[in-house]
């Protein structure tokens, strides 16, 4: 590879990085506009695997508004991030596909109280984005949530070890 290939390359990763953490950022502060310019026109989020349901980004907007307004306190923590390029598929390096493993804790507090006491739900899992590149950066076309674990707390503060 030219240096000038491989900085490309970390640039798309960087900006591939970055998508990934604005979709976090817009879920949990409940932005839905900005979680829909995300997405590319005809994009796709699928949350079957964590009991939701599979659409257009504007009808995932809408179910994921209702659902997380049950739980106004939430965190996605996304780690283990994996960014495949499409140009090693041999396409034209614009498409990539980046997966990541969450955790994520919520809760019912409305932020009054002392929040951080209150757990009210711990899941994780694996997200799998699709995106692809566009005029305007890249975009996600799909969006799989695979929860692989939840574990409702009710309401109790768990232990913490210093």
């Amino acid at each position: 590879m030219t240096q000038r290939v491989e900085l490309a390359t970390v640039r798309d990763r960087l900006d591939l990085d970055g998508l990934v953490t604005e979709y976090a950022m817009a879920v949990d502060d409940g932005d839905w506009a900005a979680y829909r310019r995300l997405f590319t026109p005809d994009g796709r989020a699928d949350y079957r695997a964590a009991g939701g349901i599979e659409g257009d980004a504007r009808a995932v907007a809408g179910w994921l508004a209702e659902r997380c307004a049950e739980y106004p306190v939430r965190q996605h923590l996304f780690v283990n991030r994996h960014i495949r390029l499409g140009t090693w598929e041999r396409d034209t390096g614009d498409t990539a596909d980046v997966r990541t493993d969450y955790v994520s804790p919520a809760s019912r507090s409305d932020g009054d109280g002392d929040a951080a006491a209150v757990l009210d739900l711990l899941s994780g899992g694996r997200c799998v984005f699709t995106a692809l590149r566009t005029p305007d950066g890249w975009r996600l076309s799909r969006v799989v949530v695979r929860e692989r674990w939840r574990r409702p707390t009710g309401g109790r503060p768990d232990d913490v070890i210093d």
